[in-house]
């Protein structure tokens, strides 16, 4: 398995802008030497009052009550053109972790995870690169444990404790993710990208049959017909015909 070094914290703006500071700051005072480049970096905060989502959205958080972490990785054997498939490896860690708690867990594109109609976990990737490589991988992680009471507008918010009827060790379920993560990522080290992207797709919301959509030009009924690798969605409209959509220019609606 991969070394982690792990930090805690007890409140931060957004674990994603403190790994941040940290490379600007060149690991000065963190630990983060070129020895740490073989290995993962995780900050995990009880609060953080900034998290950011995809596209600038917030990340509503109960302090002590969910899994609020950032993982820095150096993934410098990936192509630029090819990062999503960090976001898929991380999807698929929290999709393989969750079910082992309750059942229907699925990744609804890019990388949210949904239960049932409603989400329980977020993610935000920020890559850094070097040349046609990726040389530093910020993966941003909320997933929703303990916390019962949702005040923001997102408009369909859940829990694990909500959906279990009770509340879950944070650190077992954290430990459990990495492990699915580092093995996920050994797999895209040896070159196994096709076998990340077979789990991605087996587990993807609304993979099969026709739903509504919409984008800016309306309302439609389409399916899915192909997540590219650069992380594109295509889209099959009833007609026949196919439209390409990068992130947040189509919203799922509800059937």
């Amino acid at each position: 398995m991969i070394s982690i070094s792990r930090m805690n914290l007890s409140t931060v703006d957004s674990t994603n802008s403190f790994i941040r500071a940290m490379l600007q700051k060149d690991g000065a005072g963190y630990g983060m030497t070129k020895n740490s480049k073989s290995g993962f970096t995780l900050v995990v905060a009880d609060d953080q009052t900034r998290g950011r989502g995809q596209q600038g959205n917030a990340w509503e958080t109960e302090k002590g009550k969910n899994l609020t972490f950032s993982l820095l990785c150096h993934p410098d054997f990936i192509l630029a053109s090819q990062q999503f498939l960090l976001s898929q490896c991380m999807a698929v860690a929290i999709q393989q972790t969750l079910s082992l708690y309750v059942e229907g867990v699925e990744v609804k594109w890019p990388n949210d995870i949904y239960i049932n109609e409603h989400k329980i976990s977020g993610t935000l990737i920020e890559c850094d690169l070097q040349g046609k490589h990726i040389s530093n991988c910020i993966i941003g992680v909320g997933i929703n444990i303990n916390q019962t009471v949702f005040r923001s507008d997102a408009p369909n918010p859940t829990s694990l404790c909500l959906l279990t009827g009770r509340e879950h060790d944070r650190e077992e379920i954290l430990s459990s993710l990495l492990h699915h993560f580092q093995r996920l990522y050994a797999l895209l080290q040896e070159g196994q990208e096709d076998t990340v992207r077979q789990l991605y797709m087996q587990h993807l919301y609304r993979r099969e049959g026709f739903h509504r959509y919409s984008d800016a030009r309306g309302e439609f009924m389409a399916e899915m017909a192909e997540v590219e690798p650069t992380g594109h969605l295509r889209l099959r409209f009833e007609n026949g015909n196919v439209a390409r959509y990068e992130f947040k220019e189509v919203r799922f609606l509800t059937d």
